[in-house]
């Protein structure tokens, strides 16, 4: 398994080790004493799954503590471009964001930790997105940040998504007070 950082401190790449043969493939997609020794040491609680057409947005999702989440995502089919966002107010890079194409033939993984805001964009019709959470779904803790939101500058690639009527009205990046 490879780790890689990226510019936003805490926020990885991960590339696992992949087995094939003419049956298909085999990898390790949760190992916990590695991804502990990689700097990775939580304990997951929650497992989601989505499945979406092509050029659906999802995000910009988090939840404030005391049900902060850490989320460890990957594509099972099709790709995304996922999306991160530093809300840690006290980190050199607070509001700047980063992303990377994860898809099935990658299979590629990225771990966001607790304080980041999260979105994927969907680049190809039935996109299986699957991600473990270190914390349960929480309502009255979940927020959103408008996935165009101009302060941001987020590159999507696209101007008309498919988005939720719910992330439609994400509040603005501006007016976000950060509890982390």
């Amino acid at each position: 398994m490879q780790i890689e950082k990226t510019n936003i401190e805490g926020l990885l790449i991960i590339k696992p080790d992949v087995f094939e043969d003419p049956r298909g493939y085999f990898f390790e997609s949760w190992n916990e004493p590695k991804f502990r020794e990689a700097g990775i040491d939580v304990k997951f609680l929650q497992d989601n799954e989505s499945k979406s057409g092509k050029n659906v947005l999802r995000g910009l999702h988090f939840q404030v503590p005391p049900f902060e989440q850490g989320k460890l995502v990957r594509v099972v089919k099709g790709a995304v471009l996922d999306v991160a966002v530093d809300l840690r107010k006290a980190s050199p890079t607070f509001g700047k964001w980063a992303s990377i194409v994860l898809s099935e033939k990658n299979k590629g993984m990225y771990w966001i930790p607790a304080g980041f805001a999260h979105g994927f964009l969907t680049l190809e019709e039935e996109t299986i997105f699957s991600y473990k959470c270190t914390q349960v779904y929480n309502k009255e803790c979940e927020q959103g940040i408008f996935w165009d939101d101009p302060d941001l500058k987020i590159e999507w690639g696209t101007n008309d998504p498919q988005v939720s009527e719910k992330d439609k009205l994400a509040g603005r990046f501006r007016e976000f007070v950060s509890p982390f």
